[in-house]
């Protein structure tokens, strides 16, 4: 089990801290409330699990071979992060741009284009599997370790929207809310690159 430790610290902090996911569902649950958010975090298990694990049998091999492409997931991930820092320093959580929140199936597919869900999976596949464990069961046990570790982590975030409701009701407050997300998307982006 010790042997298992990094790769649960790393979750835990991979999972805790900023990303387009959290940020997502600090929003969503600002804005519609934590059961109503429960499909949007179940979504993102949905989807990062079998990334994890596909990433785990093959594509952390193609990573390893090709350091390069790992790389550029890295610059293309920061970039992104970036653009979504941007937008999100002018929007106010307060206006209703979202409807109703995200599915599960749409929480699901979004993992396929978050950069910090691909970094997280690449690094999984690449520095956490355990050494002389046939990769199949590595794979299955690495996948459910992060997500086991991850849902509680995300849970939070959507907690934390919920808890922080109130407080955004006067633009100044969604001003500065929306500005320290979006300073920690930068400070996120800026670690992927090192």
């Amino acid at each position: 089990m010790t042997e298992l430790l990094p790769l649960m610290t790393y979750a835990f902090v991979m999972s805790s801290t900023p990303g387009p996911n959290n940020l997502m569902l600090t929003a969503s649950g600002a804005n519609f409330g934590y059961r109503r958010s429960l499909p949007h975090i179940l979504g993102i298990a949905a989807g990062h699990g079998p990334q994890i694990f596909v990433t785990c049998l093959g594509l952390g091999s193609l990573f390893q071979a090709f350091p390069v492409l790992h790389q550029l997931l890295r610059v293309v991930g920061a970039i992104y992060l970036v653009y979504l820092a941007w937008r999100l320093a002018g929007s106010a959580i307060g206006q209703k741009d979202m409807q109703q929140p995200l599915s599960l199936w749409q929480a699901a597919t979004f993992q396929l284009v978050n950069p910090k869900s691909w970094v997280k999976s690449i690094t999984v596949a690449t520095v956490f599997m355990p050494p002389g464990m046939a990769v199949l069961p590595a794979s299955a046990l690495v996948s459910v370790i992060a997500i086991a570790i991850g849902v509680p982590c995300i849970s939070m975030w959507a907690l934390f929207g919920v808890a922080i409701r109130r407080l955004l009701t006067d633009p100044r407050r969604q001003r500065a809310f929306n500005a320290i997300m979006a300073a920690s998307l930068v400070v996120l982006a800026i670690a992927l690159l090192f």
